[in-house]
């Protein structure tokens, strides 16, 4: 099940442990990206194919916003056993990623981030519909 539901945090509950390792890794990935743009923030952009950003605050609320959003997956995860956040996350960086790249902004991560995000999108819900026959 994608969303637990209502209680779903009360009792003890079975998971998979694949779907509870990925939503663990794909929260690393989101720390990653945070500390880079919070830590690192002029190399990553000019990494990411940016160039120079300015001011640089924007894009360290950026590097906090992933932090807090990697702490609501494995929330999400591990107290209510859902992931919806993760897919509502990924979901919505995919739309954003390919419409700023449709309107002309060509940093070369921006595809990449896309399709990454989809591929953790889709790799989720494939999980989640292995762990759904299993506790079926």
């Amino acid at each position: 099940m994608i969303g637990a539901g209502a209680g779903a945090g009360v009792g003890w509950q079975p998971r998979s442990r694949h779907l509870s390792a990925w939503v663990v890794l794909v929260a690393l990935h989101s720390f990653g990206v945070g500390t880079f743009l919070l830590f690192a923030t002029e190399w990553g952009a000019r990494f990411g194919g940016f160039g120079g950003v300015s001011p640089l605050f924007f894009a360290r609320q950026a590097g906090i916003f992933h932090f807090v959003i990697a702490t609501a997956y494995l929330v999400e995860r591990f107290v209510h056993g859902g992931v919806v956040i993760l897919l509502l996350a990924k979901a919505t960086a995919v739309v954003f990623l390919l419409a700023m790249w449709a309107l002309g902004v060509n940093a070369w991560s921006i595809p990449l981030s896309a399709a990454a995000d989809a591929a953790m999108g889709v790799a989720t819900v494939l999980l989640v519909r292995r762990e759904a026959s299993t506790l079926a």
